[in-house]
């Protein structure tokens, strides 16, 4: 199981990678919606928003499903791996998020954004798994500063030729980074990594922790006063 390495000048910026999901649309005039109601059974899903997607699943149009994975399988891959820090297990995790929603779909109600419901699905899940298996251990570590194998980019400029020195100091100070972040307690962990690295901002990350606005960003403060404390002698 691959463990979790952040660098200190993530710590000061955001990654946009949650897909956007657009918002609920106004009051559609006849021709509008005869317009949508032709897109969709065509299967052009892109007007709609992803609850509405959502309820034409609940209304028995299988091709939505396949629509909410291809948006949302890689994000939900990737925030499964930052909170278990294995690749196959978050495959499996992300697995079961989805086959839960599906498994929803008669029962799903447009009460909130799709994308809150979401990951509050994929934190329980994530949450129950770490608890459950927190005594395992590994050897390999997975740094969030080496390019993605599937995208190529990479979050955090790294030096391109580091000496031996350098190198070694970069890997004392991952390693400590690395220690902090995961000993950060559970809901202040997803917080940061919901912020951090899914793009999310109080609201959402309040909704998905059931939080209000401002408990939310007091958790995430207090966790990045945590880290900024702990690693005062890395940044």
């Amino acid at each position: 199981m691959g463990t979790l390495a952040l660098h200190p000048g993530l710590l000061q910026g955001q990654l946009n990678r949650l897909p956007a999901e657009a918002p609920l649309p106004a009051e559609l005039t006849p021709e509008e919606a005869e317009a949508r109601r032709a897109a969709v059974a065509r299967g052009d899903f892109s007007v709609l928003t992803d609850a509405e997607v959502m309820l034409e699943l609940r209304g028995g149009n299988m091709a939505a499903f396949d629509v909410l994975l291809a948006k949302y399988r890689k994000p939900i891959v990737h925030f499964m791996f930052r909170m278990v820090h294995n690749q196959a297990v978050a495959e499996e995790l992300a697995q079961e998020v989805f086959l839960r929603i599906y498994r929803s779909r008669e029962t799903y109600r447009a009460e909130a954004r799709f994308s809150t419901w979401l990951y509050r699905i994929a934190t329980n899940l994530g949450v129950n798994y770490a608890r459950d298996n927190r005594h395992e251990r590994t050897a390999s570590t997975v740094y969030l500063d080496e390019p993605d194998a599937e995208t190529g980019t990479t979050p955090d400029v790294a030096d391109s030729t580091p000496s031996a020195e350098a190198g070694l100091l970069r890997r004392e100070r991952m390693m400590a980074i690395r220690q902090h972040v995961m000993a950060l307690p559970e809901r202040q962990k997803t917080a940061v990594l919901m912020h951090k690295y899914e793009g999310m901002d109080y609201k959402q990350i309040g909704e998905v922790l059931k939080l209000s606005e401002s408990a939310t960003k007091s958790l995430l403060f207090r966790a990045y006063q945590t880290l900024r404390e702990k690693l005062k002698d890395f940044v």
